[in-house]
């Protein structure tokens, strides 16, 4: 299976680097894993829901760039479904299964995904109702989705 992460911003600190880094290297014997960040907009202080609105959408439509048709597309959003460690993998070996060779996980900036981005998604996940730097968030997800892996090849890491 081929997993992409399509990330808004980049990782400034070297601590985030470092683990994204082991997350892709403890992946690499389970799947091809590829990382893409694009561009955040920067937001200034005080901006309405207008112009909110608009750098989502620019923010979306770099994002949206990178997706292909026929890709499974996860979107991370606060709103979206939470899952259980055991679920997300059972989610993940079904779509092997269905021949879904090739998912993608979104992950937008400080604003969060624009509509056109969670249209096109096809599930939206939830790792929480709090609120996660998008840096921070990388870490996590690569973590869940080698835990994924874990469990679905009996490994005693998840627990």
């Amino acid at each position: 299976m081929k997993i992409t992460v399509v990330a808004v911003g980049k990782i400034k600190e070297k601590f985030f680097a470092d683990a994204v880094s082991e997350y892709r290297k403890r992946l690499g014997r389970y799947c091809k894993l590829e990382i893409l960040q694009v561009a955040d907009e920067k937001t200034p202080d005080g901006a309405g829901e207008a112009l909110e609105k608009q750098i989502k959408d620019r923010e979306g439509e770099r994002l949206l760039s990178h997706i292909r048709d026929g890709e499974y597309v996860f979107a991370l959003a606060i709103e979206g479904k939470m899952m259980s460690s055991e679920e997300m993998a059972q989610k993940m070996e079904r779509l092997g299964v269905e021949g879904r060779s090739q998912v993608v996980f979104v992950i937008g900036g400080s604003l969060g995904l624009s509509e056109a981005v969670l249209r096109r998604a096809d599930e939206h996940l939830s790792f929480s109702k709090m609120t996660f730097p998008h840096q921070l968030m990388r870490v996590i997800l690569l973590e869940q989705i080698y835990r994924s892996y874990r469990i679905m090849t009996g490994g005693p890491y998840h627990k």
